[in-house]
């Protein structure tokens, strides 16, 4: 019998590993291989607001993202974040970590973070959502397209962490209708709505340079620092959260301004006056955390002096003398802002008690240790022009004649804020400046606000003015009656706003926050008591 040979198998070839794509690879082929250009359509008709604010593009491939984050990376970037987050806020829910905050004037703080930053953040992400359609070139509208779900994806985390406040404390319920309505926040509202009403690169510049890159660390430093400070583990857990998402957002903001400067000389002057504008909303907009760093925090991390000096005069002043080789300046006004650091937060937070009647979270005055703390950070300014207001202000109190301004302020045309800020070289002068236009008379509260004024009077004409409006009688709901008889406009204002008297703001020594925190922990609701 003969022996079957099996024939030999053939080796195959082993097949060549599949290389790996580099990160800058990766990105190309997200961006710049997923871009076309329309045929059937002129690109102008396509993009059709890229040329009317004067900005000259040549060459939209020059665009670089150094985070070249892909879609599947940034997926999972986030998705990780998420769980860290959500399991932090569920441990300080079940172990009731309101009740470890410093003291119940804490919460006063995050009433102003919820009612005033998470509208900023929705707009934020609107605006980036619009401007991912309207810029032409791939790699800027995916950058702005990440940047627009980190916006959401911050407002909802916000919301979140904050909503385990709302079972115990006033004033956190109505955070969306307050932010549309009440006055305070018409400052906010206004600085977004300003900036989203404008062109898209107005807005990037407005948005991801002079607030993302300039001024969102004097946002975010204070107010998670002064969180940790004060035992508020929710609040540091999604500022920090979100932090890793503005790192991307500063790293756009320098990219955007770098790139337009790049791309022709005629953008210069352009890009300078969208940073000197918005320059000055934006440092206007932080007097609001000038005070809550200065006043609002039970422990205090640093003073609003201090701060400013750091993150701007130090940082700001380097980033600016780095993009003077493209004939960048500083911004105008830079110098008032100098000034001004050792008024501003005494200021607002002299106006808060004037009126906290009409605000959403109740105010105090300072206690005596609280005043040498700020004279020791504000030597040249505060014993001299402050505390003897806040000490008449207490003795007023103490013989059961507290004082209230009764009067409706006089607003800002562009910034909205009440006329509370005070001339350059002289603190104990209002700063009020008029322009006509059209034959009527609109006010300012400085220089600064007066030239953007000038510079875009039609867009300034239009403002909603939550005072204005009172005196019109359009701040109201359509079930008031302004004929009856017990008619109360002040109550009436209020109630639009979402703000209930006797509820919302008032004095903090008699609010329902301060009771309930005396009544569930046992301990004062205040560390110091005012200064008689």
């Amino acid at each position: 019998m003969t022996a079957t040979v099996a024939p030999t198998a053939q080796a195959t070839p082993a097949a060549a590993p599949t290389r790996k794509l580099g990160l800058k690879e990766s990105h190309a082929l997200l961006t710049q291989d997923l871009g076309w250009t329309p045929s059937y359509q002129p690109p102008e008709a396509v993009y059709p607001l890229t040329a009317f604010e004067g900005i000259r593009i040549h060459d939209w491939s020059g665009w670089e993202d150094p985070f070249r984050l892909t879609m599947d990376a940034y997926w999972k970037y986030q998705g990780e974040k998420e769980r860290k987050l959500y399991a932090i806020i569920d441990a300080f829910q079940q172990n009731n970590g309101q009740f470890n905050v410093s003291d119940a004037r804490y919460i006063q703080a995050l009433k102003l973070f919820v009612n005033g930053v998470i509208g900023l953040e929705y707009t934020a992400h609107r605006g980036f959502a619009m401007i991912g359609r309207e810029l032409p070139g791939t790699g800027a509208r995916i950058a702005a397209q990440m940047q627009s779900i980190d916006e959401l994806r911050h407002a909802q985390t916000q919301i979140h962490a904050l909503s385990h406040y709302n079972r115990f404390f006033t004033g956190m319920a109505e955070f969306p209708h307050q932010f549309d309505r009440t006055w305070y926040l018409s400052i906010p509202k206004s600085f977004f709505e300003d900036a989203i009403s404008a062109g898209p690169f107005e807005f990037i510049v407005a948005i991801s340079f002079s607030f993302e890159y300039v001024l969102t660390n004097l946002v975010f430093m204070p107010w998670m620092s002064g969180a940790a400070y004060n035992g508020d583990l929710s609040t540091v857990s999604f500022g920090f959260s979100a932090q890793s998402d503005e790192a991307r957002h500063m790293t756009l903001g320098i990219e955007v301004i770098k790139f337009l400067l790049e791309q022709d000389p005629a953008n210069v002057p352009i890009v300078q006056g969208w940073i000197d504008k918005w320059f000055w909303r934006g440092y206007r907009l932080l007097t609001l955390v000038a005070a809550m760093m200065d006043y609002m925090l039970p422990k205090r991390v640093m003073s609003w002096h201090e701060a400013w000096e750091i993150y701007f005069e130090q940082n700001g002043g380097a980033l600016f003398k780095d993009l003077a080789r493209y004939g960048i300046r500083m911004p105008v006004h830079w110098e008032v802002t100098v000034e001004e650091k050792t008024h501003a937060s005494h200021q607002l937070w002299s106006t808060f008690y004037q009126y906290r009647h009409a605000a959403g979270f109740p105010v105090w005055l300072p206690s005596a240790e609280e005043m040498d703390w700020l004279s020791a950070k504000y030597p040249d300014s505060f014993d001299r022009l402050y505390r003897p207001r806040y000490e008449h202000w207490a003795r007023m109190a103490a013989e059961g004649r507290p004082f209230v301004n009764g009067t409706l302020p006089q607003l800002c045309q562009v910034c909205q804020w009440p006329m509370l800020f005070t001339e350059p070289g002289d603190p104990t002068q209002i700063c009020h400046r008029e322009e006509k236009y059209l034959g009527e008379t609109f006010h300012c509260c400085s220089d600064g606000c007066r030239d953007i004024f000038r510079h875009e009077p039609e867009k300034y004409v239009h403002a909603h003015l939550p005072v204005h409006q009172i005196y019109q009688g359009t701040q109201f709901h359509p079930d008031s009656d302004p004929g009856a008889p017990d008619f109360n406009p002040h109550v009436a204002a209020l109630r639009y706003m979402g703000i209930e008297p006797g509820v919302d703001g008032g004095d903090f020594d008699t609010h329902a926050d301060a009771r309930h925190w005396t009544e569930w922990t046992g301990r004062p609701a205040s560390l110091h008591g005012p200064a008689a």
